[in-house]
Order: structure tokens, then sequence, then C-alpha cells
């Protein structure tokens, strides 16, 4: 049976990592080595720090990530990309052109009988009311079609720069650890949306840019309680950690990625 694989975060060209194509490559070389033994590999955003399609231009860069995506769909390998908060803004060409398999909201689907609730994270719970209403403003139609009336050049570097200083208020760059189940608000959304999605055995996220394994809740059966428990995953990034899932139909494993071999 082959593998399903989950990885979110690269944030490929950001102008905060010192080594934007070294990090692109490990990325690729990755994918390089699971291809003959994936069934689907689950991008859940924010791969790029900032993609706008404009309707004949396309960002520069990314041809080794984009190409090795493209493979991957020639040979028949399911690629699902979930748009995060900084790669909202795409109109067709990943699909059209690389074949993946778009998602703009999350996604309730069933892989080798398990049920997985699958989101880049942004937006389920998140209390900040900066974050809500940049989100809102990001989404919103008429939002996109302001930002396509900056030249290209012009608004790559709006974009690109804007995630820069995003990233570089953190210290180092880096986001907050873990802080506990009472106060990480993805864990607080699950546990809220298990109560009517008892069906739910996986919930995996990006978007924390931390590595978490926690079980979570009691499953409740149309045939009564159980002591069963569903399963929650962040998935890290592919900036520091070089983090990823992987499900071979009856275990999940969170993994680390070093050249040339994989640590669980």
């Amino acid at each position: 049976m082959k593998q399903v694989y989950f990885l979110a975060d690269a944030h490929l060209g950001s102008l905060a990592i010192a080594h934007p194509r070294m990090q692109e490559r490990r990325l690729v070389r990755f994918l390089d080595s699971i291809k003959e033994k994936a069934a689907a590999v689950y991008l859940l955003g924010d791969m790029f720090d900032f993609w706008n399609e404009y309707r004949y231009v396309v960002p520069k860069g990314y041809t080794r990530f984009l190409g090795k995506l493209s493979e991957l769909t020639d040979m028949g390998v399911e690629v699902h990309y979930f748009t995060g908060n900084h790669d909202i803004w795409t109109y067709g060409y990943l699909e059209q052109e690389c074949g993946v398999i778009l998602h703009r909201q999350a996604l309730t689907t069933e892989i080798y009988g398990k049920v997985f609730f699958l989101a880049h994270g942004d937006g389920l719970g998140d209390p900040d009311p900066k974050f809500k209403f940049l989100r809102r403003m990001f989404h919103n139609p008429t939002c996109q079609r302001l930002l396509n009336f900056f030249h290209p050049w012009w608004g790559m570097q709006l974009g690109l720069n804007w995630a820069k200083h995003s990233r570089l208020k953190r210290a180092d760059g880096k986001e907050a650890p873990y802080m506990g189940e009472d106060k990480e608000f993805l864990v607080r959304f699950t546990k809220d949306y298990m109560k009517t999605h008892p069906e739910i055995d996986y919930y995996i996220y990006g978007h924390r840019h931390i590595e978490l394994d926690l079980m979570v809740g009691r499953k409740r059966e149309n045939r009564g309680e159980t002591n069963s428990r569903a399963r929650m995953l962040i998935l890290g990034d592919w900036i520091w950690q070089f983090t990823y899932a992987v499900f071979d139909g009856e275990h999940m494993f969170l993994e680390t990625y070093i050249e040339g071999e994989s640590k669980p």
C-alpha cells in the first residue's frame, strides 16, 4: 500500500530566509525521495511566502518546486494544495500547469478508511482581531482585484516585504513555542469541532509552525460512548524543522527529513 504525506509552511521565496535556493532544493529532494511510494501529497498551505498570479504573469522563481509538483502529478500522484494566509492569490495556474488539486477551505475526506479533517489552520479559532481583519481583507474579492492593479513587480515587492516584516517581528523569526491545550487556538477549535463531528479520526494543520502530536477529546459512536480519541497534528514547518506526517493506511507518523533519510 502506498503512503500519504502531509507537510506545510515552506514559505518559499521569503526575504527573511538567508538561503532560499538551498531551502527549495531540500524540499524538492524530499519530494523526489517519496515519489515512488506516495499515493498522495497534501500541502497544507503557505508553501510560498507570497504568491499572487496576474492574468498573464506568475511569480518569478520556484521552478524546481513547481517542476517537481508537475512530475508527481504526471506520475499519477495526487497533489492537494491548500491555500494558507500567504498564498491565497492563486487563480488557476497551479491547477492548470502543475496538475494540483486546489483547496481554499478545510477539507473532510476519507483516506484508507479513516476520516481526516485537513486545513491550513488560519481562521480556525484565532482570537487576534488584527489577524481576523487582515484575513477578511485578503479574502475579499474586491481587495484581490485591487492588488492586481499594481504592476507585477510592485505587487510582488509589496507582498514579499509585508511577509518579511510579519516574520521578523517574532524573536529569531520563529513562532512562539507550544502554549498548552488551554491556550492553543487550534486545539480549542478541534475540541469544540469534535463535539458535532465525532466521526473524524485525524485533524491535521499547518500555520502554527510547531510540531504537535496530541490525542484530544473522546469520540462518540452511534453504538454508544467509546474510549477512542481523535488525534491532532500540527506539522511544524519547512523553514527550520523540515517535518512532515506520513500515513501508511494503519499508522500515522510525524517525522523529520534529514538529507538522504527520514528520522522518526
